[in-house]
């Protein structure tokens, strides 16, 4: 059905064309807000004249607490599209962006939420989401490379099918396994493959529980280690120190394993295989961790 939808934009996109001026200038400048969206326009705008940039940081993470720098600013006023992910994830940029009308494409929009998590990317099938929201919009706006952009999209939205249907295959003997996380990241990745997850150390990425709450998460996860019968794995992320998981793990016994929920990239330069590679990692830790 998405692919259907998408060839369907495209042909309106074209037909518009025909009737008037393409929406956006020759060689127009896309911003996502930050590293995940950035990778999904890669591979949407493959083969196309337009210039796809980011907003911050590649090692900004999550963007919680992320501060609106000048350079941002002037960013945003030399994009032709600036794309979000929407559901509170980008509520500093909120008064910046309203500036560009409607060339703003909210990724999350329409998707069923969580408690309003904005983590949809870190779900395969919330990414396939956003990948076909994202090229919809584009579509749209530059009917000028709207073919292009609905063939990337198709294209790459069969090899995320493809990833999801091989972690499938994978996980689905682990189904309601319990994890515990540092992060309230991975609602829809969990959901998405049946696990379920026992509890979360830290609300906000990387900021450190105080000594009381260390010692509540130590004395939760010893009761929930003790009622499954088995010692939960617990799963810090790349991006973030891991020194509390550490204590949490010698003094409950339990494993300190990473899940990467594809926020910054793993080596230096940004491809458009990141978050597959990151995925395709992600599935060989969670075999290790619940095969114990």
């Amino acid at each position: 059905m998405r692919r259907i939808l998408l060839l369907l934009a495209c042909l309106l996109a074209i037909s518009c064309s025909r009737r008037g001026d393409s929406a956006l200038p020759k060689s127009p400048v896309v911003t996502a807000s930050f590293y995940p969206l950035q990778v999904m326009l890669l591979n949407i705008c493959e083969g196309t004249d337009v210039r796809v940039e980011r907003l911050a940081p590649s090692d900004t993470g999550c963007l919680h607490d992320y501060q609106l720098t000048t350079k941002d600013m002037r960013k945003i006023e030399s994009s032709d599209v600036v794309v979000l992910n929407g559901m509170g994830m980008e509520d500093f940029l909120d008064k910046a962006v309203s500036l560009k009308g409607g060339h703003v494409v909210v990724a999350s929009e329409g998707f069923i939420s969580a408690d309003g998590n904005p983590h949809v990317w870190v779900s395969v099938s919330g990414a396939i989401y956003q990948v076909g929201r994202i090229s919809e919009a584009l579509c749209e706006m530059d009917p000028r490379n709207a073919q292009t952009f609905a063939e990337n999209a198709e294209r790459y939205i069969a090899r995320l099918e493809d990833l999801r249907s091989r972690m499938h295959d994978e996980l689905d003997g682990f189904r309601g396994s319990r994890i515990i996380t540092f992060h309230e990241a991975f609602p829809y990745f969990a959901s998405e493959f049946a696990l379920e997850v026992a509890s979360v150390v830290e609300r906000e990425p990387g900021t450190a529980p105080s000594p009381k709450e260390l010692n509540d998460a130590i004395g939760k996860i010893r009761k929930e280690n003790e009622d499954s019968g088995r010692t939960i794995p617990l799963f810090a992320e790349p991006q973030y120190s891991s020194a509390s998981a550490q204590i949490i793990a010698r003094e409950t016994g339990s494993t300190v394993y990473e899940l990467d929920p594809c926020v910054t990239p793993s080596g230096g330069e940004i491809g458009k295989d990141d978050y597959i590679a990151a995925m395709e990692k992600n599935l060989s830790v969670l075999k290790e961790a619940l095969s114990k």
